[in-house]
Order: structure tokens, then C-alpha cells, then sequence
């Protein structure tokens, strides 16, 4: 029943009511009908009964007045027609009223229709400029009314997130900046330690730095919204220039770096980089020793596809949604071995919101993992609207 839309279960039940009205007026109309016309044939054949049943037989007083058989017989097939023609009645009745059902409750209900295309516009990076219109019917004023502002305190709390986010990435960066100058200009002061003093200050060392990136990547994460997206970017030119910074990590694993295709999207040319950036990184770092790595490019009239291919692990089912949530990390000991806090992934899926796009896994087997970037294409005219 819960699967029955709103429409149809309106319509099912003006059905049910109004079929068991024309079934209760039929039996009323049908008892009094018959009742009556047996009044009538009574009164035609002078208080004589006749009585034809279903073998034929028949009784009256020829003595009172002639029986006329043919009237007799008329007025009892009427009560059979009578009867079923007030059934085909019912029933036309009823089928008529559930298609008048149908309709008049889609058009009652078209005002929910349109509230709900209006929230299926509503994403996170535009809660701010979005608004359900409250020009509609009384019934709907109030939950139109309580919408708005609950997407007022949404945008509210993600901004005090965001502000938050970015006050405590700056703050932080400091300390650890300092902490790692002093552990580096202790090292170089005392070139003589114990391996056991040098192997601890090499791991405060790594997880200092480890912190500072953490820091650097919360901080972009906090100012994306500041970052105008107004710039005409050529992904294939960017996607080489990707590559060719990611050649010397790619060079240590011996993996093959490819790039193919090319379009055009209106975007933010430092954000984009880094979402390459990022994807083709973790590809890299993931995939199997003597492999490759390939980032190819198409498009079509509406989007730009943006796909990076590795060949490592892969990724289980499970996992593909939850790799792009900040922190989150499928193999933590693979993650702090290379340096990894679980965020490249967030801001890919953050920059691509950001343009108006989306990011998931295409494909995922022991071979390897395909991601898929989907950005719209937007005129400039359209990005200054």
C-alpha cells in the first residue's frame, strides 16, 4: 500500500465510497421498485394474485375479472430488466466516477507536484539562493513557509560548520609549523643521536607534517565558497599539466601516465586543477607497480565527462559512496603510509558540487577503479545570471 502514489489511493477510495453508495441505493431501489410494481399487477387483475415463477405456473380468479396473461407476464419481466439494468447503471456509474476521480485529484494535487520539483532542486551548495515559492494554495502556504526556513538553518549551520572548519585549520597551522622547524633544526643540530631518538623524532617528524597538510586541505576545504568559478578551463591542457607534476611519483612505481580528450568548462581553473590533481594522485598511489594511470576527456551537448582509470585493488561496493566523505579511509595503515587523512576525496567531491557536478565510481573490479567526473556545461552569460 505504501507504494500506491497519493493520486491513486484518492482515486481508489472515491471508488470503494461511491460504489458502495450506488450498491446500497440499487438494493434500496431494486426492493422498492419490485415492491411496488407487484402493488400494480395486483391491482390490474382485481385483487386476484399471479404469481409466475420460474417453472411457468400461474394462479388467479377468472371468476373476478379476465385475466390478462400478457400484462401479467410484461409486468413481471420488467422487475428482471428492472433489476439489471439499475446493476449496469451501478457499475457505469462507479467506473465513470473513478476516471473523474483520477483527474480531478492530479489536478488537486498539482500544486504538490510543483513543491516537490522545487525540492528536488534544492543541493547543498545552493541553499543559500534557493527559495520554495509561498504564492500557493492555504494548505500548502505553511509547509512551503516551514521549508524555507528550515533551508535557512540548514545554510546557516553549514556556514558556522565552514567558519568553524577554517578558524580551527588556521590556528592550527601555526603550532605545527613551528613544531616542525624545531624538530628539523634539532635533527640538524645533533647529527649524532640514537636510533631509537632518531627513529621517534623522524615519526614526530612525519605525522607533524602529516597534520600540516590536514590543516592546508580543511582550510581549502572552508574557503572553496570564496573562489570565483568565472574562468574558461581547457581540461586538457590542465590534465597534462597534472600528469606531468605527478611524474616523479608516478616514475618511482614504474607507472605509465596517459592522457586523452578535451573540453571546455566554466569553472575555477585552481580548483579543477586539484580535483585532477587529486584523482590522478590516488590513482597512482593505489595502483599496482609497472601499471598505468590514464585521464581521458569527452563530452556530449549538456556535460563534460572527466574519467580517471587506475589499475589497482579496487574499491568494494560497500565503500563507493562512503571514500568521498571527509576522513574516511578504506585501508588506514595504505593511508598513513603514504601520508593520507582521508580528505583528497571530499574535496573532489566538494569542488565538483562547487561547479555544479557530481563524482562517483563508474566502475570498480580487482583490476582496477574508473572515476567519473560529471560537470555541466555553462555559458558565461548563463555563470553571470
Amino acid at each position: 500500500m505504501k507504494r500506491i502514489s497519493l493520486q491513486w489511493r484518492i482515486t481508489l477510495m472515491t471508488v470503494l465510497l461511491i460504489g458502495v453508495t450506488c450498491v446500497a441505493m440499487n438494493l434500496l431501489l431494486c426492493s422498492s421498485g419490485v415492491y411496488y410494481m407487484d402493488t400494480i399487477a395486483d391491482s390490474l387483475q382485481g385483487g386476484g394474485t399471479v404469481i409466475l415463477n420460474e417453472e411457468g405456473t400461474a394462479s388467479f380468479d377468472p371468476q373476478l375479472i379476465a385475466p390478462n396473461e400478457e400484462l401479467t407476464i410484461v409486468v413481471d419481466g420488467a422487475q428482471g430488466r428492472f433489476r439489471t439494468t439499475n446493476w449496469y447503471i451501478t457499475a457505469a456509474v462507479t467506473l465513470l466516477s473513478g476516471i473523474l476521480a483520477y483527474f480531478v485529484s492530479g489536478r488537486a494535487l498539482k500544486p504538490l507536484r510543483s513543491f516537490a520539483s522545487q525540492v528536488e532542486m534544492v543541493q547543498m551548495t545552493n541553499l543559500a539562493d534557493m527559495k520554495i515559492d509561498e504564492d500557493v494554495l492555504p494548505e500548502f502556504k505553511q509547509l512551503s513557509r516551514s521549508f524555507n526556513q528550515m533551508l535557512e538553518r540548514l545554510n546557516n549551520a553549514f556556514a558556522a560548520q565552514r567558519q568553524f572548519t577554517g578558524n580551527a585549520a588556521h590556528e592550527l597551522r601555526t603550532p605545527l609549523a613551528l613544531m616542525q622547524a624545531q624538530i628539523e633544526l634539532f635533527i640538524s643540530e645533533h647529527p649524532g643521536l640514537q636510533p631509537e631518538t632518531a627513529e621517534l623524532l623522524g615519526l614526530l617528524q612525519e605525522q607533524t607534517e602529516r597534520m600540516s597538510r590536514m590543516a592546508k586541505v580543511l582550510l581549502e576545504m572552508s574557503e572553496l565558497r570564496s573562489v570565483p568559478c568565472e574562468d574558461d578551463v581547457e581540461l586538457g591542457p590542465l590534465s597534462e599539466e597534472v600528469l606531468t607534476d605527478l611524474a616523479p611519483l608516478a616514475e618511482n612505481k614504474g607507472i605509465a601516465l596517459n592522457c586523452a580528450g578535451d573540453a571546455l568548462v566554466i569553472g575555477s581553473d585552481t580548483l579543477l586543477y586539484r580535483l585532477v590533481f587529486n584523482l590522478a594522485e590516488n590513482a597512482i598511489r593505489y595502483s599496482r607497480t609497472d601499471s598505468s594511470v590514464t585521464v581521458s576527456i569527452c563530452d556530449n551537448d549538456s556535460h563534460v565527462f572527466l574519467r580517471v582509470e587506475d589499475q589497482g585493488p579496487g574499491i568494494p561496493k560497500q565503500y563507493r559512496e562512503s571514500i568521498f566523505q571527509p576522513f574516511f579511509r578504506l585501508d588506514k595503515s595504505r593511508s598513513r603510509a603514504y601520508g593520507g587523512a582521508g580528505l583528497g576525496l571530499a574535496l573532489v567531491w566538494e569542488i565538483a558540487a562547487l561547479h555544479g557536478g557530481t563524482v562517483e565510481v563508474e566502475t570498480s573490479s580487482e583490476n582496477g577503479t574508473t572515476m567519473l567526473v560529471s560537470l555541466p556545461k555553462r555559458s558565461a552569460a548563463s555563470t553571470e545570471q
